[in-house]
């Protein structure tokens, strides 16, 4: 889906256009950046239309839409969901709805012609029952392990717990996949690309949010991520 084994991907957070265009404006020309991704702050306020245009204006690059988090609802609404997002070309999904929405969710975005990023686990602490959270500590592997059998390569792994993508690698890799790694969860949340980067595998993504746009200089501080992509 990105042609780049690892790059950084902008996370473009923010809660206006001309801040959206700022990131993309300052990073599009830099070599190593492999997507953008927008969520729903811009998207609810300004319609995906608007939002997919500030970006295309500057860039060619994949777009991916991150719900935050989407596949949390009945199966039925997958359909809906995916024509609702229509113009983006990936879609991440955090299914913890159960296993049945995951499997109508998945396949309504591969029948609109999307790639699925899935995601299990989460960069925060009372997420998983074992920091005190509602999630089981068994959910995350269950969650990608359904993805992998329907075909998902791509999978969300926290990048401020280097520990757990080396767990969720050797788990994916144990039944025979190669997957493509995407990390939130640095920089600002306390993740380190160099550490991140030694156990995520070849094709690693790194999403970057307020470590870019919240610099002085959005080109330096891209230039200097993708050099720690190593």
């Amino acid at each position: 889906m990105i042609k780049l084994e690892r790059s950084i991907i902008p996370s473009c957070d923010v809660a206006t256009l001309k801040e959206l265009e700022r990131i993309v404006k300052g990073t599009c020309k830099v070599k190593g950046i492999g997507a953008y991704k927008i969520g729903f702050e811009l998207v609810l306020r300004f319609g995906m239309k608007e939002v997919l245009a500030t970006i295309k204006k500057h860039s060619d690059l994949p777009i991916i839409y991150d719900h935050q988090k989407a596949g949390t609802d009945i199966p039925e609404m997958g359909d809906r969901f995916m024509k609702a997002i229509k113009g983006v070309d990936i879609v991440i999904l955090f299914p913890m709805a159960g296993p049945i929405t995951e499997e109508k969710w998945i396949k309504a975005a591969f029948k609109e012609k999307l790639g699925v990023l899935v995601g299990g686990d989460m960069t925060h602490k009372g997420y998983l029952q074992r920091s005190g959270g509602f999630i089981e500590n068994m959910a995350p592997k269950k969650i990608y392990k359904i993805a992998a059998n329907l075909g998902v390569n791509d999978f969300v792994v926290p990048g401020n717990k280097p520990f757990m993508i080396q767990e969720y690698r050797r788990f994916l890799e144990s039944f025979g996949l190669k997957p493509t790694f995407y990390s939130p969860g640095l920089i600002e949340q306390g993740g380190k690309l160099s550490e991140s980067g030694k156990v995520a595998g070849d094709r690693w993504h790194a999403i970057i949010g307020r470590g870019l746009y919240t610099a002085k200089n959005i080109t330096k501080a891209a230039e200097k991520y993708v050099k720690a992509l190593g």
